[in-house]
């Protein structure tokens, strides 16, 4: 029987080794994209708090005296005093998402758009522009495509999304090749020896740091399905009993003549009516009739895409609806821990730790898998020649 699933597990590897490979090194490399952006440009995040902040339409004035043309999507500002203000804008070209598809995730090609638009950070205190930013032309967005899909559009979505179908097989047999016939030899399958030889050191690379690291790679690959296959995210929905669609936001009421609401009002709002958020987004209306959005993240949310939001009329700035996580029906509540599933977030930095380090060892794996391979194959034809031998030696 091991045989079998032994099959199974080598010519699903050699099949789809190189695309795991590709994904698992990228995840490792985008868990701590934020951390490493604010250690690596410091300067873009953090400010000197001063006594009072400037309005935020300065912020937007002073953004569009410096980039002509700029049309600004949103503004995003922290509670923390030492943080800048995250502007986010386009040039025409570039299609803005809205936070609220951002916090779905989105789906095809949509989410390709990720990170296109461009960012500019503000000083609060001065009002000075500090550093533009486009995450389209960073490493971390080539990361992020070859992450999600190998840097060819909608085919290597496909193939991502198979590969990755494949790998929770390759893993589901690798816990049966791995699981001893005898407790006694649980012991050596449960440690790392590091100081046998080359080969030694290979094999418990593939299989004992395998084991160890197999149930977080099933639940991190198993989650990266809802970015490849639209069924996966409709069967969330079919097994939760509820519908995948969200509810239309409400209208503001137009005023012909009369000018929106100013951020700066906005956000009074936000804290009003969003009191002790960690971060408020404050969104445009994209036409005459749209609402305006705000998404709050609190402080105490029980993970990154358990924000809230509300509704303004973007020229009288009453509120006029509200979309609260709390609220949502289970189906989207439970796709929305998918992502800090699926990058370990959703146990803090320890969760991190572990994606990131599962990650690595999963990209190490085809590598000592073939390995391992070679050198059973080179054993097999070893004990074949041995084996010849000795009926020749009997047949003379």
């Amino acid at each position: 029987m091991k045989n079998f699933f032994r099959n199974i597990h080598l010519y699903l590897s050699l099949a789809c080794g190189l695309v795991i490979a590709v994904v698992c090194f990228t995840g490792a490399a985008l868990v701590f994209e934020k951390e490493l952006q604010q250690t690596i440009y410091p300067e873009r995040y953090k400010v000197e708090a001063g006594q009072n902040r400037v309005p935020l339409e300065q912020l937007v004035a002073e953004l569009k005296r410096n980039v002509p043309g700029a049309k600004v999507n949103s503004v995003k500002v922290y509670a923390d005093p030492t943080r800048s203000v995250e502007l986010s804008y386009s040039l025409g070209e570039d299609k803005p998402k809205t936070e609220a598809k951002k916090e779905e995730g989105g789906k095809g090609k949509g989410e390709k758009g990720k990170g296109g638009g461009s960012q500019a950070f503000m000083n609060p205190y001065t009002g000075k522009l500090i550093s533009l930013y486009t995450h389209r032309n960073s490493f971390f967005f080539t990361m992020f495509a070859l992450h999600r899909w190998l840097l060819v559009d909608d085919p290597g979505k496909l193939i991502v999304g198979i590969s990755t179908s494949m790998f929770l097989f390759i893993i589901l047999t690798g816990i049966v090749l791995w699981w001893p016939k005898k407790m006694k030899a649980l012991k050596q399958r449960l440690t790392l020896k590091l100081n046998g030889g080359w080969k030694r050191i290979n094999h418990d690379l593939h299989i004992v740091v395998g084991f160890y690291t197999a149930i977080f790679l099933f639940v991190f690959a198993f989650t990266g399905l809802a970015w490849s296959f639209e069924w996966f995210n409709d069967a969330i929905y079919t097994v939760t009993g509820t519908e995948n669609k969200r509810p239309e936001p409400p209208l503001s009421t137009v005023q012909p003549n009369a000018d929106p609401i100013t951020f700066d009002k906005a956000y009074a709002v936000a804290q009003a009516e969003l009191p002790n958020g960690e971060f408020y987004t404050l969104g445009t209306a994209k036409d005459s009739a749209e609402a305006i959005t705000i998404t709050a993240m609190p402080k105490d949310a029980a993970h990154e895409r358990a924000s809230n939001q509300i509704y303004l009329d973007q020229y009288s700035g009453v509120k006029i609806g509200q979309n609260f996580f709390a609220e949502r029906n289970l189906g989207q509540r439970v796709r929305a821990t998918f992502y800090p599933v699926h990058v370990g977030s959703i146990a803090g930095l320890p969760g991190r730790i572990i994606a990131f380090i599962s990650c690595l060892a999963g990209f190490t794996f085809p590598i000592t898998g073939i390995i391992l391979w070679i050198n059973r194959l080179n054993k097999n034809k070893k004990k074949n020649r041995k084996l010849k031998r000795n009926t020749s030696a009997e047949l003379v």
